[in-house]
């Protein structure tokens, strides 16, 4: 293998393992239980409008399929996806952005910090 090949999949590695420490330091960061996000995630309808990976619903088709989120670099294409911002926007989205369609369903501060645990499972 020529030097250049080793360095770039070297760097490719290292950008991964970045982005895997991003998403774990993220998950502690929210201090959720990702098991319990993934269950309650149902009971307060996310599954109505959003498909979950893990998560049994509908097609839903209203807001933006959430596999993926946690590499996201926003959330909802407004704020920086950190573990705060991700535990705002679940439990106020309308504080966040008046105009986005999502509703403000009384998330509480425990089951927002759940529910952000599992979705920076979502890769």
């Amino acid at each position: 293998m020529k030097r250049g090949t080793i360095i770039l999949l070297l760097s490719l590695a290292a950008a991964a393992c970045d982005r895997e420490s991003d998403d774990v330091s993220r998950r502690l960061l929210v201090g959720g239980n990702a098991d319990r996000g993934r269950q309650i995630v149902r009971a307060y309808g996310c599954t109505a409008c959003h498909s979950i990976p893990g998560v049994a619903g509908p097609d839903a088709r209203v807001g933006p399929p959430l596999r993926g989120i946690a590499g996201r670099m926003f959330i909802a294409g407004v704020l920086p996806n950190q573990p705060a911002n991700m535990i705002r926007w679940i439990r106020d989205p309308q504080a966040v952005d008046s105009l986005t369609a999502m509703p403000t369903l009384g998330v509480s501060e425990r089951d927002a910090r759940d529910i952000a645990g599992y979705l920076y499972t979502l890769r």
